[in-house]
């Protein structure tokens, strides 16, 4: 492919990447089903990124927030009322701590869940460089990226966490990862080799074992969603993830939301049964 091919390529999916990334944790004691019902429903506020807020599958209401949203799916769940929903499409470690999303939890709070750290670490570049850019751009972006994740990611999520249980003392933290976005088993995708798809899953892998650590320093809950998304990658025959040139890019589609709810739903049941 000629250099001005390429270029164009590269032009058209970090267009893509950067509209997505602009649009926009101490456990309690646990509770049995039985004393659930007794006193009533968990008191549930959701935090976090366009991941957590639905992003991908409209209408929204204010931060790309969505009824896809796995929070919403959650609220239906017996025993589980969603008391403030207030992700943000675009959120940061930094801005859910300054943009006011701790201020939906309280002492009252029983039940949180958060995703967050994806747009920290520079990784809508890196997907951008791989997808649409030369083997060493690609390279150099997933070292990049990787650089964030070790580094400077972990005090920053140490934070979040910190933050969270002091917010909400008495609560159940689920802290909810990020899917691999590609399957390398169906091939090449625009400009990504195989072994290029492969390298990006692992960082997804990556940016998940550092939210795991994170979350579990503070006795919350670590929910992979990993093996969900197997063999529903942006470029499977069946895609939960949208591709680069969808208003949504990297995303969650709606059968994406409902595998998300789904890992959630299992990980609340095991504590309400515990």
């Amino acid at each position: 492919m000629t250099d001005w091919a390429r270029g164009l390529w590269a032009a058209l999916v970090l267009v893509g990447l950067l509209a997505m990334a602009g649009s926009g944790l101490t456990a309690a004691s646990a509770t049995s089903p039985r004393a659930a019902v007794a006193r009533g429903p968990l008191v549930y506020a959701a935090l976090g990124d366009s991941y957590a807020s639905g992003y991908g599958v409209p209408p929204y209401s204010a931060c790309g927030r969505s009824d896809a949203a796995y929070a919403v799916q959650l609220g239906h769940l017996r025993g589980v009322r969603l008391h403030r929903f207030v992700a943000c499409a675009g959120a940061t470690t930094s801005t859910l701590r300054s943009g006011g999303q701790l201020d939906a939890l309280d002492e009252h709070t029983e039940l949180v869940t958060v995703t967050i750290g994806g747009n920290d670490t520079g990784w809508a570049s890196a997907v951008a460089s791989c997808l649409g850019g030369t083997d060493p751009e690609c390279a150099r972006a997933l070292a990049s990226s990787t650089e964030r994740v070790t580094t400077t990611l972990p005090r920053a999520l140490d934070r979040v966490c910190a933050q969270i249980a002091t917010r909400a003392p008495h609560a159940h933290v689920l802290v909810v990862g990020y899917p691999r976005l590609f399957s390398p088993e169906r091939g090449a995708f625009l400009l990504a080799s195989t072994a290029e798809e492969q390298a990006l899953n692992r960082g997804a892998d990556l940016l998940d074992e550092v939210i795991a650590r994170a979350a579990r320093a503070h006795g919350f809950t670590f929910v992979d969603v990993r093996d969900r998304f197997v063999d529903h990658g942006a470029n499977a025959a069946y895609p939960w993830i949208f591709g680069p040139f969808t208003p949504a890019p990297f995303h969650p589609n709606a059968a994406g939301y409902r595998a998300y709810a789904a890992a959630v739903d299992e990980a609340v049941l095991r504590y309400l049964a515990s």
